[in-house]
């Protein structure tokens, strides 16, 4: 897994620049998915979601202050307790490493900051409105080339990953593993090692996709959301060619390091008995329509990229069947041979694994919700078949067609042809819960963890976090 890496941006899913040669040939040995998604478009939350196999309405992981903690279960605990074991190599954004997570063994993990406690800056959702957020200039000034203590992080990451398949996975041969391999890159800061950076000309790199008004008329939801944390007010078009050029060398700085753990399972002689999943925890705007970072439900944001590749995979298929991040649960009791409980069999999701061997089914229904930084109101999105409707809680939807307008420049919901769509869709997702009550119910979690921490005013005062520090660096 990598972080907040936009499923539009490898190769393989059809980016015209990108240099992604190793997870392209992961894609090709294997099945991708054209339709994968995040359950929630932010670190923490899509961590819980996707360890748990559960929604974040769920289990109360609301924000990047709501980290989990092993509670509920999930498939790392089904794992462990079957002898299975389980080690994960970086980044995991729980609460620290003493949490009964499930995971046999944690090594060099990166946890929420702060000491576990998160940034509770983006709790503070009351009705006083939401706060301006600090450090917002740091997405335009953290660009171009270099290294960052992400960088270097991925560098150890890697290493350690390999060292483990070359050494420790063959001491261990008669015990079946689990190895979760988590990278930094490319998430934010945008700062790529120089010789990556250089792939990739600044008088070649595009401007981002513009708002379809040409401007900044956002829906009324993505102005709040731009009001909290306003990136764009900082970038001009240098900045922005320089920064989407980092971005897209963190990408292949992300693939050169994807090849190397590949290679080193390959030379332990494993790669014909493993099953491996590359996937992101969620995407970036990028730029597009005047967004940058995460928090939306607009593809950039909310599509991931999700491949599989192993024994009893089909190769080179391009598989149409939307999933999302709660499939792991299944897949991962799928890879180690282990049926779901009775308590489990309510879970969401379904195996990657079971999916890619199966005929399409476009219609799948795919759900996401965001509850955290710059959200005035509950976020939720639904795709079903062509359509993505969402659902912004307190204001107007919007409703796309991905096959006709992929880039989401056209939004249908005031369409007197669409309305029919729209109702099945706002129905779809009030069959799950009451949308308005999930926001209320987020919004007192939140207020009650703002006031633990000393109130409004005392956690404006402290400030917010721009990116976890990984093991080692001062917070």
């Amino acid at each position: 897994m990598d972080d907040e890496h936009s499923q539009q941006t490898l190769g393989c899913y059809g980016h015209p620049a990108a240099l992604t040669p190793n997870i392209d040939r992961l894609a090709a040995s294997g099945t991708r998915f054209k339709a994968a998604y995040t359950n929630c478009p932010i670190c923490i939350p899509s961590r819980a979601s996707f360890a748990t196999g559960r929604y974040v309405h769920e289990i109360g992981a609301w924000d990047n202050a709501f980290p989990y903690e092993g509670s509920p279960p999930g498939w790392g605990h089904r794992l462990t307790a079957t002898g299975r074991r389980y080690t994960s190599i970086g980044k995991l954004h729980y609460r620290n490493t003493e949490a009964p997570t499930g995971i046999g063994e944690q090594i060099i993990p990166l946890h929420a900051p702060n000491g576990g406690v998160g940034d509770i800056f983006a709790s503070v959702r009351d009705g006083e409105g939401l706060p301006v957020r600090l450090n917002n200039e740091r997405m335009s000034s953290e660009i171009g080339p270099g290294e960052s203590s992400y960088t270097k992080y991925d560098r150890e990451i890697t290493e350690r990953a390999r060292r483990w398949l070359g050494e420790e996975a063959l001491q261990h041969a008669d015990r079946p593993w689990t190895l979760f391999v988590s990278l930094t890159c490319p998430h934010f800061p945008f700062i790529a090692p120089p010789e990556f950076y250089e792939m990739y000309p600044l008088d070649e790199i595009p401007m981002p996709r513009e708002h379809p008004s040409g401007g900044r008329a956002w829906h009324p939801w993505i102005k709040c959301l731009d009001d909290c944390a306003p990136y764009e007010d900082y970038f001009d078009d240098h900045k922005k060619r320089v920064a989407i050029a980092s971005y897209l060398g963190m990408c292949s700085y992300v693939d050169s390091n994807v090849g190397k753990i590949l290679a080193a399972l390959d030379e332990a002689g494993l790669t014909g008995e493993t099953r491996v999943i590359f996937a992101s925890d969620h995407g970036d705007n990028l730029g597009a329509r005047g967004l940058w970072g995460k928090s939306t439900m607009y593809e950039e944001s909310a599509a991931v990229p999700l491949i599989v590749s192993g024994p009893g995979v089909p190769a080179g298929k391009v598989s149409k069947t939307p999933v999302s991040l709660v499939d792991l649960y299944p897949s991962a009791l799928d890879c180690a041979g282990l049926p779901l409980t009775e308590e489990e069999a309510p879970l969401p999701g379904d195996s990657f694994f079971k999916i890619a061997g199966a005929p399409d089914e476009p219609g799948r229904e795919i759900f996401s919700e965001f509850h955290a930084l710059g959200a005035v109101s509950a976020l939720f999105m639904i795709r079903r078949g062509r359509f993505k409707y969402i659902h912004y809680t307190g204001f107007a939807p919007e409703l796309f067609d991905l096959e006709a307008d992929p880039g989401e420049m056209n939004n249908l919901a005031g369409d007197p042809t669409h309305q029919g769509i729209l109702r099945e869709c706002e129905a779809a997702l009030r069959a799950r819960f009451d949308p308005e009550e999930v926001d209320r119910r987020a919004k007192a979690d939140q207020a009650a963890l703002v006031e633990r921490h000393g109130g409004r005013e005392a956690v404006i005062a402290r400030g917010n976090s721009f990116a976890s520090p990984p093991p080692g660096e001062k917070e």
